[in-house]
């Protein structure tokens, strides 16, 4: 049993690699929902094909549809256009974010991440690098990435 924490929205997933990779020919996928899978009609319809290619079952429970090889033209249908909802549903999730997002700040509620380092922290840096201290060692000593203190330094 494999399970992903992360949003179906791409494929660059743990749980779904280590999946990919475990299953064999003779095996059946079973996932919940369509859109676990993938909230990309061409990610789903790539990831179907691949495994159905190697002899591996896909079957998806909430939407009851399996598929093996053989599909008939309706299952595939319903792959494309449940593919596609799900898509089209990822696309007005982030549009409504954007949209909330641009609201809060209109309204200064919305000031983005907190930043890593302090005003006094970038001048240590700037300063510590400036006398030739190691960058990496700075990165590793404020618990920041080295890009984080690479832009603070500039």
């Amino acid at each position: 049993m494999f399970t992903d924490r992360a949003s179906g929205k791409d494929t660059k997933r743990p749980q779904l690699r280590a999946a990919l990779e475990f299953i064999r020919e003779g095996d059946e996928l079973i996932i919940h929902s369509m859109d676990r899978l993938a909230r990309n009609l061409d990610d789903l319809r790539r990831i179907v094909l691949e495994l159905t290619k190697k002899g591996v079952q896909v079957r998806f429970v909430k939407e009851n549809l399996t598929f093996n090889g053989e599909d008939s033209p309706m299952s595939n249908l319903l792959l494309s256009l449940l593919g596609a909802v799900a898509e089209f549903e990822r696309s007005m999730i982030r549009e409504r974010q954007r949209e909330g997002i641009a609201l809060a700040k209109k309204k200064g509620l919305y000031k983005g991440r907190k930043p890593s380092l302090t005003a006094e922290q970038v001048r240590e840096i700037r300063r510590r690098a400036v006398a030739g201290e190691q960058k990496t060692a700075l990165a590793h000593e404020f618990k920041v990435s080295r890009q984080t203190l690479y832009t603070a330094i500039a």
